[in-house]
């Protein structure tokens, strides 16, 4: 019973409609500024928690492969978006993400750790171009970028835990 209250709560919250969140105004261009982008929207703690889901319900080597893949790539496209490359459909990508990895990491979708980790990497372009092209032009982006780095990293943590509680120790063993 508690496994399926746990399913019914993240397919309400994957499914909920949220205000415009993804990208508010940034308070300034520091470290702590780059740590709370993360966690004022609803879109981002939703696909960085399923990150870590994701990673826990495939155990094994995906327990960190899964997340640094997403934080590697997201911090490569936001240095893209900080440089003023181009990206379409970002705020469409973020979307899409929340329902994908959500949907992903609810239903516990099996695969291969190389698969996963070039699912979660390709919407982590989207998340970290968002970064890079709003991040305040007055700063040099090094610290700012090590907050949201650091938020996700930790918002992917708590996914990772909620993770195992569902899935329950056995996946730390898997793969």
């Amino acid at each position: 019973m508690h496994r399926a209250a746990l399913r019914i709560a993240a397919v309400f919250l994957t499914l909920a409609p949220t205000s415009a969140l993804a990208h508010p105004g940034h308070a300034g261009a520091s470290l702590i500024s780059g740590f709370t982008h993360p966690l004022g929207g609803f879109d981002h703690i939703i696909a960085m928690v399923a990150v870590g889901v994701l990673a826990a319900r495939l155990g094994g080597r995906s327990l960190w492969l899964v997340p640094a893949s997403f934080i590697a790539a997201m911090a490569v496209a936001g240095l893209a978006g900080r440089a003023g490359m181009g990206l379409p459909y970002v705020e469409t990508g973020i979307a899409v993400s929340v329902v994908a990895l959500g949907v992903v990491a609810l239903f516990g979708v099996a695969m291969p750790v190389a698969v996963a980790m070039g699912f979660v990497a390709f919407f982590a372009v989207f998340h970290g171009y968002a970064h890079g092209i709003e991040m305040p032009e007055t700063t040099s982006g090094l610290a700012y970028g090590a907050g949201f780095v650091a938020a996700t990293a930790m918002l992917h943590g708590i996914g990772t835990g909620l993770g195992l509680a569902i899935s329950g120790n056995e996946r730390l063993r898997a793969n």
